[in-house]
């Protein structure tokens, strides 16, 4: 249970718990309630939090708190320098952390950018060389505008590291290197992971001083609220069994994971044949695109998202019900990951596994790191019809011209033209010219050109008599 059981007893500025309220949070969530005080007392901070937790609220709000004595309301840009810095793994949870930051500071003076690859440099270059307090960012992105020269981070009082095990897992550990070595050595660090390993255990030794842990569940958890299923099927039966949960379900907006970008593809083309409304998400997709297909999945116009690891992360939907395994994940932490997309804000969801026998060791890999078993279910596959199976209906409508054509009844022939009378040439039996044929031309006996007789090849090749 929180300590503290509303926003106004933590001592944070009036601006930000109105902004707060504003976006309908009345009770702080475990996390927030640890987190918070220790953030403002100047304290780093090692956080353990499964996402959909509310750990974004638990450090943006005491950061904003702490920002706030230095705001500044001048339009000119020295005046706001970037004192915040946020790094996160992808674009999507940037864009994410962003979005609701800028909501946090909304009544205040204070400005925030994101900064992320795969869209145009210049919109960011304007906002960061217009001045900034706080900035979220991926890795990569980043150290291009540094290496541009187009924001400072000399004066940099704070720095996140949001979701660090998905960080070191897509090797950004050297960006994150030459990254903190640009800060000052006098700042206050925070890092916040769903599951901790060896890795990450370096990391904070290095990037944090005398951390607080804070823990609202036990280490590399999934969430109590998020039941969980598991489906055992042959490798030729995954599609079947994905088709019976979302039919026999009723599942609506749906998020299946894959492992592949191909994979991805494939996927949602076979569900889009089966009359199922999907897209898919991956990193071979274009920021627009993915963006696109996001808002429609939040809005409701795609009922099933089908998605690599990398490419849903940052993903916040709060009443998303199910999240679906369609592939084991490699690595068990993707699990926690995964099932972490549902469940949000104290809110109920479902998290099922389809696993073929290949994958037995990769489910006995998450139950070990979730210390629980998972007891296969049974299914009952759910087929398409013969007639209805894609591809079929295509093949009628090609054989139906034929089928038409061979059961209409026949056309009568036209008559017959009248037989010309052939010559009598052509009938008769081959017989040998009587006239005399020329000998062919030997090699040696080339006629002679103008007169003269030609040279003997081996005269020519200084062969033959002088």
């Amino acid at each position: 249970m929180s300590d503290y059981h509303d926003f106004d007893h933590f001592g944070l500025d009036p601006r930000i718990v109105a902004a707060v309220k504003a976006m309908g949070y009345a009770t702080p969530t475990p996390i927030q309630s640890k987190a918070i005080p220790l953030v403002m007392a100047g304290r780093d901070v090692m956080g353990a939090a499964q996402t959909g937790t509310g750990k974004t609220a638990g450090f943006a709000l005491p950061i904003i708190d702490r920002l706030l004595p230095q705001a500044s309301a001048s339009m000119s840009p020295a005046r706001h320098p970037v004192r915040a810095l946020i790094l996160a793994p992808t674009r999507e949870l940037a864009e994410q952390v962003a979005e609701n930051v800028k909501m946090y500071i909304s009544g205040t003076p204070l400005r925030c950018a994101t900064v992320y690859g795969g869209v145009d440099m210049d919109p960011q270059t304007q906002a960061l060389r217009n001045g900034v307090e706080i900035i979220v960012a991926t890795p990569g992105r980043l150290l291009d505008h540094l290496g541009s020269k187009n924001t400072s981070l000399s004066q940099v009082q704070m720095v996140v590291l949001d979701e660090a095990d998905r960080m070191l897992d897509m090797g950004f550990l050297p960006d994150i290197s030459r990254i903190l070595n640009q800060l000052p050595k006098e700042r206050q660090s925070l890092m916040f992971s769903a599951t901790f390993s060896e890795e990450i255990k370096k990391l904070a030794a290095n990037f944090l001083r005398d951390p607080v842990l804070v823990e609202v569940a036990r280490r590399n958890a999934t969430a109590d609220n998020v039941q969980q299923e598991l489906y055992r099927v042959h490798e030729s039966e995954k599609t079947a069994a994905l088709l019976s949960l979302l039919h026999d379900r009723e599942l609506k907006q749906v998020l299946v994971f894959v492992n592949t970008k191909i994979g991805c593809r494939r996927l949602a083309r076979e569900l889009q044949k089966h009359a199922i409304n999907a897209d898919a998400i991956h990193g071979d997709k274009s920021q627009d695109e993915r963006m696109k297909a996001l808002e429609g999945f939040k809005q409701g116009t795609i009922d099933v998202l089908v998605a690599t690891d990398v490419a849903a992360r940052g993903l916040d939907i709060v009443e998303l019900p199910a999240v679906i395994n369609y592939d084991v994940p490699y690595a068990p932490e993707d699990y926690v990951h995964r099932i972490g997309r549902t469940a949000r804000a104290g809110l109920s969801g479902l998290a099922i596994t389809i696993a073929t026998g290949s994958e037995d060791r990769a489910v006995a890999g998450i139950e070990r790191l979730i210390k629980r078993t998972i007891e296969p279910k049974p299914i009952e596959l759910r087929r398409p019809p013969r007639g209805e199976r894609p591809g079929r209906s295509r093949e009628r409508e090609r054989e139906a011209p034929r089928e038409r054509q061979a059961s209409a009844p026949a056309a009568p022939r036209p008559a017959a033209a009248p037989a010309v009378a052939a010559d009598d040439f052509f009938n008769k039996p081959y017989e040998p010219s009587s006239a005399g044929v020329e000998p062919a031309t030997t090699e040696d006996e080339v006629p002679a050109v103008g007169g003269k007789s030609p040279a003997k090849v081996a005269t020519l090749l200084g062969g033959g008599k002088r």
